[in-house]
């Protein structure tokens, strides 16, 4: 991990201790900012979330599809974890723990906007940063590419119903319109256009592309740390009343974490799986692709909705909590058959 992604909840903090100054001393300014909106999407974040997620989807490689079936117990995994499971329990971890055991400590208006965002944040499974957690945990670099491959293209079909769904099941009412436009502006343009610039880097070869996706990186830390400094201008009123409301956001955030990345490990270890593939699985479960939340979350809510608030809790929390399942997966490699036989070969040579 690179300075920025091994410190990014320090950033976090950051930007919201800078967004939260900077709303209290030029609230016109970030007013004008918020109007700036077509299509029922804010343009300034549109542009961000592009410099944002596109140089995390130019790595990925769609050609690695074919390669599904060769691990299809993990992928199997995986894709049940992160489309059966997975939104709909943190849709019922957001209703109990916002709706029912936290709701006297949080303001009765805003309700309804943090569960959206919670749902937002479970509907959109990781693309990038699990990149980071499989390696971390040697896992197989070809399964985690091929995974994350599939659910990237998964998502353009099912995100959208998906949080139809369970926003309608919560009663919050959204616009097909409203919504089909955030999936095509936040995930179809952004893959297209990170697909174009792989195919044009790429062939000038591999050497060519990874000194084009190291300038890229920088561009994609600003642009995050810019949309989190523009959300928190627009919070920091709320943020000032109500501190703690980070802090009861953050416990259904954490225990899905935990949770998914369990359910996906155990179900790895039964069906025989070997521990490079079952721990990147848990991985790509149990993280989220919380600039497509923060972006759609916006998009759907505004700025200062509890919905976008909720999502940018998920950035913060992401990294502690997922090193912490990369700890967990390293110390328990052992429990797995080819951890075993390693060792075993391992022996023999010596011998």
């Amino acid at each position: 991990m690179n300075l920025f992604e091994r410190y990014l909840t320090v950033w976090v903090a950051a930007s919201i201790v800078v967004g939260i100054a900077l709303g209290e001393m030029l609230p016109d300014l970030f007013q004008t900012i918020g109007n700036l909106t077509a299509y029922e999407i804010n343009l300034p974040v549109t542009i961000l979330i592009w410099l944002m997620i596109v140089p995390m989807l130019m790595k990925v490689d769609f050609k690695a599809l074919h390669e599904v079936g060769k691990q299809w117990r993990g992928i199997g995994v995986t894709l049940g974890v992160n489309w059966l499971i997975k939104p709909f329990s943190m849709a019922a971890l957001g209703w109990l723990f916002i709706g029912v055991l936290f709701r006297p400590l949080l303001p009765e208006a805003e309700i309804e906007s943090y569960i959206a965002g919670l749902i937002l944040l479970g509907a959109a499974p990781c693309t990038a940063m699990v990149f980071i957690w499989s390696n971390l945990t040697k896992g197989d670099a070809n399964f985690t590419l091929s995974q994350v491959a599939l659910n990237d293209t998964i998502m353009i079909f099912a995100f959208a119903p998906i949080v139809a769904l369970l926003l309608g099941i919560s009663a919050i009412t959204i616009p097909w319109e409203t919504l089909t436009i955030s999936v095509v502006a936040f995930i179809v343009i952004p893959v297209i256009v990170g697909q174009f610039l792989r195919q044009f880097v790429m062939s000038k070869g591999m050497t060519a592309f990874e000194k084009f996706d190291a300038k890229l990186k920088p561009v994609s830390m600003l642009a995050l740390l810019a949309t989190l400094v523009l959300l928190f201008a627009f919070q920091g009123q709320q943020i000032l009343a109500q501190p703690v409301i980070i802090v009861l956001l953050a416990v259904p955030i954490i225990l899905q974490t935990y949770f998914i990345a369990a359910i996906a490990y155990v179900a790895n270890k039964v069906l025989g799986v070997e521990h490079k593939i079952a721990a990147p699985s848990a991985m790509i479960g149990a993280s989220n692709f919380f600039e497509l939340a923060v972006a759609t979350a916006i998009g759907l809510f505004g700025f200062s909705s509890g919905a976008a608030l909720a999502t940018v809790v998920g950035v913060l929390v992401e990294v502690p909590v997922m090193l912490s399942l990369v700890a967990i997966a390293n110390r328990s490699r052992h429990w797995f058959a080819d951890a075993k036989t390693t060792t075993s070969q391992t022996s023999e040579v010596s011998k």
